[in-house]
């Protein structure tokens, strides 16, 4: 399995809305997508503009077809003026529970 974390650091003046999309997003990745197992959306308590991701794929096909997808390339293109930072990590899951 493919796994993808992701971690913004959103502007605070856009944290309400980026919350909204975000999550928007996620809901659409997990109903619409086959190949997305599992996409979770979290905030660190200690620091609520940022925001982190886990979301499994299937494999990088999967992936690479939930970046394809017109829902979040929308998303995309909302959100991209409200990121401060933001850094993704791929990983492969050795366990398949």
């Amino acid at each position: 399995m493919y796994v993808v974390t992701v971690e913004f650091d959103i502007k605070a003046e856009k944290l309400v809305e980026f919350r909204a999309q975000m999550i928007a997003n996620a809901t659409a990745s997990r109903e619409k997508e086959p190949g997305c197992l599992q996409f979770d959306v979290c905030a660190d308590p200690a620091k609520p503009e940022r925001i982190f991701l886990y979301e499994i794929y299937t494999d990088r096909a999967a992936f690479d077809a939930h970046l394809a997808a017109e829902h979040f390339k929308t998303f995309d293109r909302t959100v991209a003026p409200w990121i401060a930072a933001k850094a993704v990590r791929i990983y492969d899951k050795l366990d398949p529970k």
